[in-house]
């Protein structure tokens, strides 16, 4: 690492993402991170697609994130400075209505299972749902009495309260595993496509395509849940030689990667963050279920049922605001066209929703209980509707973006 640039601007040699692509150039003045003393979490490279083609297009780079590369996504970033790529290397895919409703439309038609990321997003809508139906049994008897029926609340209330509580701890393990089990080299996951005649692909004619072949993540192997991706296909490409150094499963990083690296690393604090808040939440979760919640004494019951809450409730928030700081190229800056950003939106105000709970659950009056209730509501919707978002982008593997800062720059 550079000693004149900020931990933020510059990568450890051991840790720089697709350094073992010999086709894709670094664009150093584009590396950043949000906050100075945490990890690189943005990178463009410039790709030289095959040996055919002697120069790449300047309007088209590899971008790298570290939360695209947790979740095995692989985006290509387009330049609108430049003019449209498609005069030399064209595209086969870009960010439009009729992408967005193909995103859509696989939520319903795939389902990779052994996609760790795809289990973190459709784990999480599964526990938004049971909140939803939980917030549903302790406030709808608020605003709709005649709704209510006998032990509403205590059981119907109290069993969802626990089965959400632990479909969300499951989540935040599987997301812990995604974040220590990250692909430490990256791969570009893109292959050039010859579209053209021949004499017109020595001109430098090509298509970008998306590659499953040359993708190494472990997301695409079908054989283990984390782990190695599938390497023996990606080294059959020449521009991906093989990684025997990467290791097939870690459950947690040794003392000297926690230390040197993932101590630094803003997806995996975010990750920690929501696994020990779930963990601390599932107390209240227990807590909630008829046969314990009914036999609680007041002191026991702020102890072990409201506190837990206001704890995980608070984790939540700071997890939110961690995985959204994480998609910015500057703490300040919001970054409105990042899937990601959004689902750490709406996890952050779903974790307002879970805090507020028990901040007015520690009040009996009628009027604090009754925004105890209203808050859950809410903040479950709000937990939803980030994980659907999560879902879709986790299915989402080869985004394509138009590049504008450049131009912004230019005009500032």
């Amino acid at each position: 690492m550079q000693p004149s640039r900020k931990r933020n601007e510059a990568f450890h040699p051991s840790r720089q993402p697709l350094r073992d692509h010999p086709s894709l150039q670094l664009d150093h003045n584009r590396v950043k991170g949000p906050v100075s003393f945490l990890n690189p979490t943005t990178a463009h490279f410039r790709p030289y697609i095959t040996d055919h083609i002697e120069h790449a297009s300047p309007a088209i780079s590899c971008k790298w994130t570290s939360r695209n590369n947790r979740k095995g996504r692989h985006a290509l970033s387009v330049d609108s400075t430049l003019g449209a790529p498609e005069a030399t290397h064209p595209v086969s895919r870009r960010t439009s209505p009729r992408e967005t409703i193909r995103g859509i439309s696989r939520m319903f038609t795939t389902f990779p299972v052994w996609d760790i990321s795809y289990d973190v997003a459709t784990i999480f809508t599964l526990g938004s749902v049971v909140w939803v139906i939980n917030a549903m049994f302790v406030y709808l008897p608020l605003v709709q009495p005649q709704t209510e029926f006998e032990t509403e609340a205590l059981y119907g209330g109290g069993i969802t309260a626990f089965i959400g509580a632990t479909i969300f701890e499951w989540g935040s393990i599987l997301l812990m595993l995604e974040a220590v089990n990250e692909n430490k080299t990256g791969c570009m996951g893109w292959a050039i496509e010859q579209v053209f005649s021949h004499e017109e692909h020595e001109a430098g004619g090509g298509q970008l395509k998306a590659s499953r072949a040359t993708c190494t993540h472990h997301h695409v192997d079908k054989g283990n849940l984390v782990g190695k991706g599938l390497e023996s296909k990606a080294t059959a490409s020449p521009t991906v030689p093989p990684n025997s150094s990467q290791k097939s499963w870690a459950w947690w990083p040794s003392m000297a990667e926690l230390r040197k690296h993932y101590i630094h690393e803003i997806g995996f604090i975010a990750s920690l963050a929501q696994f020990i808040a779930a963990t601390i939440f599932w107390v209240s979760g227990f807590t909630a279920l008829p046969g314990i919640y009914n036999h609680l004494s007041r002191p026991v019951t702020i102890i072990f049922y409201w506190t837990p809450q206001v704890l995980g409730g608070t984790g939540f928030i700071l997890s939110g605001t961690l995985f959204m700081l994480e998609t910015q190229s500057h703490w300040y800056k919001p970054a409105f066209k990042t899937l990601g950003w959004w689902i750490g939106l709406w996890n952050l105000i779903g974790g307002i929703g879970f805090t507020l709970c028990p901040a007015f659950g520690y009040d009996e009056r009628s009027w604090a209980q009754y925004q105890a209730c209203l808050s859950t509501f809410w903040g479950s919707w709000a937990f939803l509707i980030g994980s659907v978002i999560q879902w879709y982008e986790s299915l989402d593997k080869y985004p394509v973006e138009i590049d504008k800062s450049q131009k912004l720059h230019v005009e500032s």
